[in-house]
């Protein structure tokens, strides 16, 4: 079974459909509980989208729970205007999603001012609760796949403001979880990617040392992020991505050297791409 947070129809249990089963729960940290507690294999968590950045919510998780990445795959955002039976674009007064979903849909809302947008907590929530109420007045931004779960009509395709709308999920496993066994996964090394969080003394060019230690082992990074550290005021978390598995040899060097001056370093995992 699969984790994953939200209705049926949710851009999450897409990427759910591409590993196992999926299992839906109402929040993310019940997934993470979930995964922890072996009550499913694996769970799906979004982690980062095109258009709004980074899901911070799921990273503070991560380092919360013991739990490692083992796969990551991305999926495509294609928000869809959809209504019960006879409603119309005209006739509607609101239209429901979930608030990252209403503001990639500006756009539409300009051109539209007779609709107010109105905050759920799922985007194929929303579409569960206007095929529920039957009311043609309200209408819900959500999933193609949503709206064919829930009985309701396309009004229209294409409503986010940017075309590249992509959201990349990461699976996690228990750590004593053999891995993702998918004939879409990558098995060769340059193929991987690491992901690691650590912390750094406040000192002067404490940073520029721990990229350093990847510069000088023409390590590719594709992704830093800093964070607040909750546990101490004005410190921060350092999140970075890289090609490359934990195991090799260079990679592994890189590691050491890094926590010989770091305060904290853990590694979230190294993993391969789960594809359509």
């Amino acid at each position: 079974m699969i984790a994953y947070q939200g209705e049926p129809g949710a851009y999450s249990e897409i990427a759910a459909l591409r590993v196992g089963v999926p299992k839906p729960f109402e929040s993310f940290e019940e997934v993470f509980s979930a995964v922890e507690n072996r009550a499913v294999d694996y769970a799906v968590i979004p982690i980062e989208n095109s258009l709004g950045g980074s899901i911070h919510q799921n990273y503070d998780l991560l380092l919360q729970h013991p739990l490692t990445i083992v796969a990551e795959t991305f999926v495509k955002v294609e928000h869809c205007l959809l209504g019960v039976h006879g409603a119309s674009i005209e006739g509607a007064q609101k239209v429901l999603s979930h608030p990252q979903a209403l503001a990639q849909c500006r756009n539409f809302f300009a051109t539209h001012k007779h609709l107010r947008a109105e905050v759920a907590y799922d985007t194929a929530g929303s579409a569960k609760m206007i095929a529920a109420e039957k009311d043609a007045t309200k209408l819900a931004i959500a999933s193609k796949r949503a709206g064919e779960l829930y009985g309701l009509e396309i009004l229209q395709e294409n409503l986010a403001d940017e075309e590249w709308n992509i959201t990349r999920f990461f699976c996690i496993a228990h750590p004593d979880s053999p891995g993702v066994h998918h004939p879409e996964t990558a098995t060769e090394s340059a193929q991987f990617k690491t992901s690691i969080v650590f912390t750094l003394p406040n000192e002067q060019g404490s940073l520029f040392k721990a990229l350093a230690t990847f510069a000088m082992r023409e390590i590719d990074l594709t992704k830093i992020e800093s964070r607040p550290f909750r546990k101490k005021a004005f410190e921060y978390l350092f999140y970075v991505d890289f090609i490359g598995h934990q195991e090799e040899k260079n990679i592994h060097n890189a590691l050491s050297h890094l926590r010989e001056f770091a305060t904290m370093v853990t590694v979230l995992g190294s993993y391969g791409v789960v594809s359509e």
